[in-house]
């Protein structure tokens, strides 16, 4: 397809006013690429990250922010996908879901689950390929764990919470007023604890007869490593996903090596693009069942024009909403 697009482009590392709506060419596909007609694009906190400097695109991707997109396929490869030029899928995108048109690998692709709108499942894909990739694999949380979600309020949080306890999980979770706490229990959290006049620690402990959690979803990181040991079961694993308080942090070893605990972290965008088809695969078989169900689904918080994609990033910026924030796009 030729021709030009709205695009929002990041003109300089900063705040949000750096985001500014610009006329750029449609993408052309490549081999095992599909061109979606994006109807809908979320908001996410890596998007915050590369429009201050900290988060560079990887080799080969879209400078243009946004790593999840809905829309419907209007050309490119489809390969082996079970995928046909037409069908209406989210996808997650290595970059570019800021705009009209946008490239994303086929395998990446899934089809929109039945009963919900593409501004809805455009706030699928970075939610849930992270939540499946790092709650599920690496934190191997498995039948009969429980688990704890910091930022229960956020795009992740809500997503976490939700698939957590429709599998049959235990979930607890951390937000930061008493109106997020709220919000949070609505979604099938067993506690939640407002961080701010309470201690995570403490609570955790108390609720669960002094035993720890099996699983820890973090976002934050910085001193909240050192308390999420001691929040941990023996056994335990903590899985850190962003650094919304710091990067660095001094741990006790021996509390480390003494009760097997596991400290680890990942970023999904600098992944291959084969094992983010196989998340694609693991979603489909297990999640979507739930989604079109009814048992769990996004929950969009605001919705703004892609041409105010600033004003969206202030509201990610104040921390004020509770789920996720969604760019609507018109071609």
């Amino acid at each position: 397809m030729q021709g030009d697009m709205t695009a929002v482009e990041i003109t300089r590392p900063g705040g949000p006013e750096v985001l500014v709506p610009a006329r750029r060419p449609i993408p052309q596909s490549g081999p095992g690429q599909v061109l979606i007609r994006v109807e809908a694009a979320g908001v996410n906190r890596p998007d915050v990250a590369q429009r201050e400097g900290s988060y560079p695109p990887p080799p080969g991707a879209s400078d243009l922010p946004g790593l999840e997109v809905a829309g419907e396929i209007v050309g490119g490869d489809v390969g082996d996908t079970g995928l046909q030029v037409g069908d209406m899928v989210c996808a997650l995108t290595p970059g570019g879901g800021y705009a009209q048109y946008c490239l994303a690998p086929a395998a990446h692709c899934l089809p929109i689950p039945r009963g919900m709108t593409p501004l809805q499942a455009a706030g699928l894909p970075e939610t849930l390929f992270t939540v499946w990739s790092n709650v599920f694999e690496r934190g191997r949380l498995a039948e009969g764990e429980t688990l704890l979600v910091h930022g229960g309020a956020s795009g992740i949080g809500t997503t976490a919470i939700q698939l957590a306890a429709a599998l049959g999980h235990r979930v607890y979770a951390t937000a930061g007023s008493d109106e997020r706490v709220q919000a949070i229990l609505g979604l099938g959290a067993a506690q939640a604890f407002n961080y701010r006049t309470q201690d995570f620690v403490e609570e955790v402990l108390k609720a669960t007869g002094s035993r720890g959690v099996d699983v820890i979803l973090d976002m934050v990181a910085g001193d909240y490593i050192r308390r999420n040991l001691k929040a941990l079961a023996d056994d335990g694993r903590c899985v850190m996903i962003a650094m919304l308080g710091g990067a660095k942090a001094e741990i006790n070893a021996w509390e480390l090596m003494r009760r097997r605990l596991t400290l680890t972290g990942s970023t999904l965008r600098p992944r291959s693009d084969e094992y983010k088809a196989g998340l694609a695969v693991q979603l489909r078989r297990h999640v979507w069942p739930l989604l079109e169900s009814g048992r769990i689904a996004p929950v969009v918080h605001a919705v703004f024009p892609l041409e105010n994609a600033a004003q969206a990033h202030r509201l990610m910026d104040s921390g004020a909403h509770i789920g996720k924030i969604i760019l609507t796009a018109t071609a």
